[in-house]
């Protein structure tokens, strides 16, 4: 069986392809291909909220490459800037900017901001598209906080400035495993996994 993860971020195609199984329950094998293996550019995230744009790229995915198609949407919710960046998380400083440059902005964003008020979460939405146009989505969440410099050396994204909440250390601190066991993106697909392995 072949499902298409419908996203251009290497990093992202990585890690979610250790999130998914790799064997169904009836023992059908899944071989999880990227966007590149089509020749597929997704088209602009136009949605108004992370549903919206995960179910864009999904089915647009899989309009494009035949196959049941799987994509996400992640925002960056920071209480104090009112859930901003949130459905503009990737280009929080600009189209054309990177994760740094993301970063600096947030940062400059909260500069003499106390603690107290550094609260944020990360959401992830997946979704599902069959070629029939059915879709299925998915919703993961971790609570945490916005960091006033950079923590570790790992992971990508705001990941050297998200705090987790229950772990009192950022992302880029942390394992591949260990971010997985609680972020964001995990928990929506686990769920996604666990739908898999019953489907």
């Amino acid at each position: 069986m072949e499902i298409v993860i419908a996203t251009g971020n290497k990093h992202k195609l990585s890690e979610l392809s250790r999130l998914l199984p790799g064997v169904l329950s009836s023992g059908e094998s899944v071989v999880y291909k990227g966007l590149s293996d089509f020749n597929i550019t997704l088209p602009e995230e136009t949605g108004t909220t992370l549903e919206e744009n995960a179910r864009l790229k999904a089915v647009y995915a899989t309009t494009q490459s035949g196959l049941l198609s799987l994509s996400d949407d992640t925002g960056l919710e920071v209480d104090f800037l009112h859930g901003a960046p949130g459905v503009h998380t990737a280009r929080y400083a600009g189209e054309a900017c990177d994760a740094a440059a993301n970063n600096q902005q947030l940062l400059r964003a909260l500069q003499n901001v106390p603690a107290d008020k550094r609260i944020a979460r990360f959401c992830t939405v997946a979704c599902l598209a069959w070629p029939d146009g059915r879709t299925k989505l998915f919703k993961g969440i971790c609570e945490g906080s916005i960091a006033t410099e950079y923590h570790g050396i790992n992971g990508f994204g705001y990941d050297p400035i998200f705090i987790v909440k229950e772990l009192g250390r950022a992302f880029a601190e942390l394992t591949a495993d260990e971010k997985n066991a609680v972020s964001h993106r995990g928990k929506a697909f686990r769920q996604v996994k666990e739908f898999l392995l019953k489907f």
